[in-house]
């Protein structure tokens, strides 16, 4: 008893390590007050009590030892039993932290605290840090007893260093480690995966509706805990152990007195590879203290450092890689990746207002992760930065085969699609007010005098690039998208995506390449790897501004798909209709073709008020009325003969688009009367039309399609070729005094202001 004493005696019992390593009782290695001084000036006061003066007890002890000859069995014992008492400072420190969060009201058994593992290593730090402080000064009263020369030992006397004891702390937190961090994989493979915190799990309904084998409960009849007997005994040992730190300070208990209520666990946290980023940097501190201890150079590392690397590199980064694959596939190996969105609870967790692809929500979840893991052990972000490079540039190949499967039709782009793809025209429609005006907030855009006609002439100069491009081509129903869940789908991914675009780059934005440092070394930033971290930074940009770019693409195919539609039934309905009928139960019928474009917007009106938000459903939708007055009316010179009877079928086939329209818009769709009186004017005289035109205002119109022809389609007896040219000519007058005065109508306003 008296060697233990000797070597580790008021170590383990010690209350406050740091107080007690700030007083001036024995020195740290390096220092000299008690390593300078000899053994023959320490003297026993019999009168004070030897354990208030720690350092000056064990000279005591020591000099005792050495008139006694028992140096060669001290030095033995305390090598033996040094990892064995290190071990039951472990011990009794858990039983410590553990009982300090049962007094907090904390439930170890039933939760998971990471923080009390953190807890427990900064307060082994603590006492490890007294232990070398202790051993120091044993060292140097051994020292000076073996190099004395009244020395009667016989031989040599081989002495233990500092050396010694640092190695022998670090297995102890080896072993620690060890454990906590679930190195043999302990936990069961079915315990759910802390990475991830959304409720939705991305589960395919036909997994979920399979049927399962019933699993009978396994619950317990019943517990002795709430027995008057387990209660008596839990309120003793709380009351025995309050005793003990009233006492001492901290749990003097024995060997088997473990944790709280005298239970048998012997961790405060449950093992798990997540717990490395609660006591990494700390850990990290503590290795640096180690390595200044042993006096190691840059170029060597301790055990412990060496360990953690090893760990990290070789085991949790591949645990973490693990994870975020299974979390990943789990939702983007699905049949219809597309189709499956996250739930309420998720949406309302995250404020969107529009549904979200599950795997989108999931990869976000996984950046963000990747991103606290950057933080947490910040001497790998740049593995971690490559990971979220890695995850995001397979989730926007996996994006970009679900969407080439949806537009896609044997081997060829649909229309919509091959459009948006299209340098030119995707430039052209973004370069377009609507679209500015689309990705603009309206309470932020600025208000023009006549944003009427401000918007009009974007209509029109949309329509005629669509007109001009397509022309009077037929539109095979392959070259188009007929599924309305395939339009659903691409909204969803356009929301999905667009979201996923802000999220990263806000998240990237915080980043910068001296941030990054070199795997296991924490404060030495190494030179040839922040390229390479500045180099992963601007794939993540590029990343970010393809998810943007795709979500675009996405609603410019929206966009246009519904224009399409607009082509694929009016044009036949120009080329092939036959308006030259009579009056009869037929001709009151609106026209079938018609009636499909009606149910085809009402259908994608449905899926895209549903999917998208107000604002770029109104661009969807908005300026339509112009295009289908455009098609219309462009079509009309392919009426070879048009009767009365003809021309009110047609007006009743416009009447029934633009109400549909203005349903949908809230509009009056005004473009859509043009569209009416031009039909009209097939029964007109010539003079009639031009006073007709004058009237309405519908010069603009006339100004803006390609030939004057339709104002004789079916009739005869419209004069000689000079009477012809004379109206035209009174057309152009119109057109030119009314663009007149508009012109004279700005100035005016402008003098005002």
């Amino acid at each position: 008893s008296l060697v233990k004493d000797s070597s580790l005696m008021d170590v383990t019992n010690l209350s406050t390590p740091r107080k007690f390593l700030e007083t001036s009782q024995f020195s740290t290695p390096g220092s000299s007050s008690m390593r300078d001084s000899s053994l023959l000036e320490i003297k026993e006061d019999t009168e004070l009590d030897p354990e208030e003066n720690s350092a000056v007890f064990m000279g005591i002890l020591i000099k005792g030892l050495a008139k006694l000859k028992k140096i060669p069995e001290t030095v033995k014992a305390i090598q033996e039993r040094l990892e064995q008492e290190l071990k039951q400072i472990v011990k009794r420190s858990t039983t410590q932290v553990a009982d300090n969060g049962y007094q907090r009201g904390e439930n170890i058994s039933q939760e998971n605290q990471p923080r009390l593992l953190l807890e427990l290593l900064e307060l082994l730090f603590d006492k490890f840090n007294a232990v070398a402080a202790a051993h120091a000064v044993v060292l140097g009263h051994l020292q000076q007893t073996v190099a004395s020369p009244c020395s009667q030992h016989d031989g040599d006397i081989k002495l233990y260093d500092m050396v010694d004891v640092w190695v022998k702390i670090q297995d102890v937190l080896q072993m620690l480690l060890t454990e906590y961090l679930d190195m043999k994989n302990t936990r069961t493979a079915s315990e759910p995966s802390a990475q991830l915190s959304y409720a939705s799990s991305g589960r395919e309904f036909a997994a979920f509706f399979a049927k399962k084998k019933p699993q009978r409960p396994k619950n317990p009849l019943f517990k002795f805990e709430s027995s008057s007997h387990a209660i008596s005994m839990s309120a003793y040992l709380r009351e025995q152990r309050r005793e003990l730190y009233s006492r001492s300070g901290e749990l003097q208990g024995g060997p088997d007195d473990n944790l709280i209520e005298g239970g048998g666990s012997k961790f405060v946290c449950k093992p798990g590879a997540r717990n490395i980023t609660i006591i990494f940097h700390p850990l990290l501190r503590f290795i640096q203290e180690i390595e200044q201890a042993m006096e190691l150079g840059p170029a060597k590392q301790c055990p412990l450092r060496e360990f953690l690397t090893m760990y990290i590199k070789n085991i949790f980064l591949s645990q973490v890689l693990a994870e975020i694959n299974k979390e990943i596939e789990g939702v983007t190996k699905a049949s219809d990746p597309l189709k499956i969105l996250a739930n309420a609870d998720t949406m309302k967790i995250l404020g969107v207002q529009r549904p979200l692809l599950q795997s989108t929500v999931i990869v976000e979840k996984t950046v963000q992760d990747l991103m606290e893991l950057m933080h947490d052990l910040s001497a790998y972000s740049d593995q971690f930065l490559h990971m979220v490079c890695v995850k995001l540039q397979e989730y926007k190949d996996t994006c970009t085969l679900a969407y080439r499967t949806i537009v896609q039709s044997d081997e060829k782009l649909v229309i919509s699609a091959s459009w948006a793809k299209d340098d030119d025209i995707s430039r052209l429609l973004k370069s377009l007010p609507n679209w500015s005006s689309m990705a603009q907030p309206k309470q932020l855009r600025p208000k023009r005098e006549e944003e009427e006609d401000f918007i009009r002439a974007a209509f029109g100069k949309e329509s005629e690039v669509l007109i001009g491009n397509l022309g009077d081509k037929l539109i095979p129903q392959q070259e188009i998208l007929r599924d309305v869940s395939d339009l659903k789908a691409l909204a969803n991914l356009h929301e999905s995506l667009e979201w996923l675009a802000a999220r990263t780059k806000a998240a990237f934005s915080s980043l910068s390449a001296a941030q990054t440092t070199s795997p296991g070394q924490d404060s030495h930033a190494s030179l040839e790897h922040l390229p390479a971290s500045e180099q992963i930074l601007q794939s993540l940009s590029e990343l970010a501004r393809s998810f943007q770019e795709m979500a675009d693409r996405c609603l410019l195919v929206l966009h246009l798909e519904v224009r399409v539609h607009c082509f694929h039934y009016l044009i036949p309905l120009a080329k092939q209709g036959n308006y030259a009928i009579v009056a009869n139960v037929e001709s009151m019928d609106y026209d079938p073709l018609v009636v499909r474009l009606n149910k085809d917007i009402s259908a994608i009106e449905e899926a895209m008020s549903a999917s998208l938000q107000q604002h770029k459903f109104q661009y969807i939708f908005e300026g339509l009325g112009h295009l289908i007055s455009c098609i219309l009316i462009n079509g009309a010179h392919y009426f070879r003969r048009i009767s009365e009877s003809g021309i009110k079928k047609m007006c009743r086939n416009i009447f029934i688009l633009q109400q549909n329209l203005t349903n949908i818009t809230m509009s009056r769709e005004a473009d859509l009367d043009f569209a009416r009186i031009s039909t009209r004017l097939h029964s007109s005289t010539r003079d009639f039309i031009l006073h007709l035109l004058l009237r309405n205002h519908a010069w603009e119109w006339i100004s803006n399609i390609p030939s004057y022809h339709f104002l004789s389609s079916g009739q005869t007896g419209v004069g000689d070729q000079t009477t012809q040219n004379m109206r035209l000519q009174r057309l152009k007058e119109i057109i030119c005094e009314q663009a007149a005065i508009k012109q004279a109508t700005k100035d005016k306003k402008i003098t005002t202001v």
